[in-house]
């Protein structure tokens, strides 16, 4: 299953990682035998454990086995504990802003299925007031009949006019619009007939490209087992990638999971992330465990603090407008 096997690629195992650390300090200037003290470098058998000594032969590393012993598992511990921490500084490091509406030049919101809007003519993202907003040609009248507000290509007329338009930008690597399709798959819409399978390969080529979404969407399926068998560690690590990423709906989720965990300052710092991009979701998660004596009041201000300086970026006369109009065009 290909989904699968670029899975499994992706995901690597503690050891691995740790030994990856360990091998980064062994450099040309100390490539000696541990056991019998040679220099040069023809000393290249390492620990098969920690890699952090060298050998000059199998027979040397024999030898020193049982005097390495202690030391290769403090190595092993010592490196265990700095990927621990290396992870951490980059999962709880607060993402970028998210990229600003190419229209109107305010940031996009954070949700994703009503916020903003993508447009398979020209590939452009464009926030739900823009989308909402009517068009106006070059000399300020407003254009009959719909168009794109970005390229001012016509709207579509048809379901089949869309898929066509989405197929281009797919062939043109567009991790949007293959993102999108995974989910006309997932869903069943569109046309599409409904398979997961063929959903997670979608989200796999647009994670691959960039996209942070499909990260989500790939650990929502291992965590529900859609596609795939249930693996709660897969939909983690997933979520994580996601969260690094920018995604703030994974980001709650790893919030949430530490929290049912019992790791809460683990959940208040995902919390805190999400709710300074503005998710509503993280802001009444703090609200509740402030309401439980979780979240001390300091905590819970600079939450609301933090959540009113996002909303501040984002709002708008026109995407006001747009959300009074319809709940497809809520953006908060």
């Amino acid at each position: 299953m290909e989904e699968e096997i670029s899975s499994n690629k992706k995901v690597c195992t503690d050891q691995k990682q740790n030994c990856a650390l360990l091998n980064d300090m062994i450099t040309s200037d100390n490539k000696t035998c541990a056991n019998c003290g040679k220099e040069g470098s023809d000393v290249t058998n390492t620990c098969n454990k920690c890699k952090s000594v060298m050998y000059c032969n199998a027979v040397c590393k024999k030898k020193h086995r049982h005097r390495h012993k202690k030391d290769c598992e403090e190595n092993l511990r010592l490196a265990a504990e700095r990927a621990a921490e290396l992870h951490d500084e980059a999962l709880f490091k607060q993402p970028l802003p998210f990229e600003d509406c190419p229209i109107c030049f305010l940031r996009m919101p954070s949700l994703n299925l009503t916020g903003k809007r993508y447009m398979p003519c020209c590939g452009k993202m464009i926030c739900s007031g823009c989308a909402y907003a009517p068009v106006y040609d070059d000399q300020g009248n407003v254009v009959a009949g719909r168009k794109c507000p970005f390229c001012r290509t016509p709207a579509p007329t048809s379901d089949e006019e869309t898929l066509e338009r989405y197929e281009k930008r797919v062939e043109a690597g567009d991790y949007i619009a293959i993102y999108n399709q995974g989910n006309y798959y997932k869903d069943g819409i569109m046309g599409f007939p409904q398979d997961h399978k063929k959903a997670l390969e979608l989200w796999h080529r647009a994670a691959e490209l960039g996209n942070a979404n499909a990260y989500a969407c790939i650990g929502y399926a291992y965590s529900n087992g859609q596609g795939v068998d249930v693996d709660k560690k897969k939909a983690v690590y997933y979520y994580e990638l996601a969260a690094i990423a920018g995604n703030t709906t994974a980001r709650h989720n790893l919030g949430a999971l530490e929290q049912h965990a019992g790791n809460m300052d683990r959940a208040l710092k995902h919390f805190m992330i999400s709710v300074r991009n503005g998710y509503t979701g993280s802001l009444d998660a703090m609200r509740k465990l402030y309401s439980r004596g979780h979240v001390t009041k300091d905590d819970y201000t600079k939450a609301l603090q933090a959540y009113q300086a996002s909303l501040g970026g984002i709002k708008s006369v026109q995407r006001d407008k747009a959300a009074a109009y319809s709940d497809h065009f809520r953006y908060y």
